[in-house]
């Protein structure tokens, strides 16, 4: 189902967290859990993979990760503060040790000039740390390209904070 390049970074990721003793949860929206899908296709996952969300809708962000009406409110559902919301609420409501969100506009509607097709921010939380924020603009390169490169940065994004994470347990 997925390329192998995209199976051979979750298998990374997978082998670099199992061996720093770390787990996962993932929170997607424009996804819609692909990156969870991904990590979970490689065998061994369940050694890491605590869970995942999809929170696609706005009422699926506040009741499953607790993100407050406010936050979508004013900056919307693809925005840094609501990656923010979700990374963290992932991290609260799961006893993992990293989690990764993800949102974004995959197109091919619901872009402006403001957000465009393409705009996917990606927040990573981690216990007794803030919240990183990446933005990402893909361009419209199509609905599925585009939920692909995301799911791609994340495996990235997950497999330097797991070897983070390992280096600083070694110092």
């Amino acid at each position: 189902m997925f390329p192998e390049p995209f199976r051979t970074g979750a298998a990374e990721l997978i082998a670099s967290c199992r061996a720093a003793g770390l787990t996962i949860a993932t929170a997607e929206s424009c996804t819609g859990g692909l990156l969870a899908g991904l990590i979970t296709a490689i065998p061994g996952s369940s050694d890491v993979f605590e869970q995942g969300f999809v929170t696609y809708s706005n009422a699926a962000k506040i009741e499953s990760l607790a993100v407050a009406p406010q936050i979508l409110e004013r900056f919307g559902a693809v925005s840094a503060e609501a990656a923010r919301a979700m990374a963290a609420g992932a991290l609260a409501h799961s006893p993992a040790d990293l989690a990764l969100s993800i949102t974004g506009i995959a197109g091919p509607g619901g872009g402006s000039p403001e957000k465009p097709v393409g705009l996917v921010y990606f927040g990573l939380a981690r216990r007794d740390a803030d919240v990183i924020i990446v933005e990402k603009r893909f361009g419209e390169l199509g609905r599925d390209a585009v939920r692909f490169a995301a799911i791609a940065t994340a495996i990235e994004l997950l497999l330097d904070a797991a070897r983070d994470l390992d280096c600083a347990r070694l110092s």
